[in-house]
């Protein structure tokens, strides 16, 4: 609790949980909303009985990259789906700070915007984890329960990948404060992701032309590097090349991400259209 003063009186307890997206609040409200929760679990469960029974009409012949294609659509569409979601949590974060009167005051305190927004979004990151986890652990022990996963790899892939969406995150949501049409672009940005990324099939379906653009984005080196630390623990060398390019990836988008959230933020306060939605 911090202490406000408030004129003619002594003073005023103010919770800083009151903030828009606090981690803590966000617990709290899960666990009072029980049935929220355990939905949330319902469509994943769906989900994986109808890529269960897609991979069973397709054929165990099929086997994109070496990979039982049960598996290989369980992996690329949990961990599309975490990461999607993670970027679209920096985007609801500044829209509902602009609706309710918040973002303002919030830019004002002495926390750096990037890192004010980053931590106002942390609980999303936390609550898709623990949906990705099961969703996979269960794709995979309806398949088989002798795979040897590589686990620093996937901690490297998930590490990296996570903060490529932190940086994709705060792009959109400076996109949000300069031209409010947030929404829209990370629309068309996953719409396109889905496509290019190899999310339900392997890359190497799609023309030359867009194979070319689709290694210009960093969901599809997620994708490969957490299927091949899952799934293909013996093809070290392609792992590793995919870990640079992860790498490459965040050494260049987290600092041009926050470079351009704070140049948005400071430019939306001296044309005062920093609340405008």
């Amino acid at each position: 609790m911090t202490t406000i003063p408030w004129p003619g009186k002594k003073e005023c307890r103010r919770d800083p949980c009151q903030s828009p997206r606090c981690p803590k609040k966000d617990a709290l409200t899960s666990i009072r909303y029980r049935n929220g929760f355990v939905f949330g679990f319902v469509s994943p469960a769906a989900q994986l009985a109808t890529f269960y029974y897609l991979s069973q009409s397709v054929g165990a012949q099929f086997q994109p990259e070496g990979m039982p294609y049960f598996l290989f659509l369980v992996v690329g569409t949990g961990f599309y789906t975490f990461l999607l979601a993670g970027i679209h949590s920096f985007l609801r974060v500044v829209q509902e700070s602009q609706q309710n009167g918040m973002l303002e005051v919030l830019m004002t305190t002495s926390t750096p915007p990037a890192a004010l927004v980053t931590l106002s979004a942390i609980s999303a990151f936390g609550n898709g984890m623990l949906q990705l986890v099961v969703y996979v652990a269960a794709g995979m022990l309806l398949v088989s329960s002798s795979l040897h996963v590589n686990s620093t790899g996937c901690i490297v892939v998930f590490f990296l990948s996570s903060l490529t969406a932190v940086a994709i995150g705060l792009l959109a949501a400076g996109l949000q404060i300069a031209m409010h049409k947030g929404s829209a672009v990370l629309w068309i940005f996953g719409s396109t992701a889905w496509l290019m990324a190899g999310t339900m099939f392997p890359t190497a379906a799609l023309p030359h032309p867009v194979r070319v653009l689709s290694a210009l984005l960093p969901f599809t080196h997620s994708l490969a590097g957490m299927r091949l630390a899952l799934l293909s623990t013996g093809n070290k060398a392609a792992l590793g090349r995919e870990i640079e390019i992860l790498i490459l990836f965040a050494l260049f988008l987290v600092p041009l991400s926050i470079l351009f959230f704070s140049w948005t933020v400071r430019r939306a306060r001296q044309l005062g259209s920093l609340s405008f939605y």
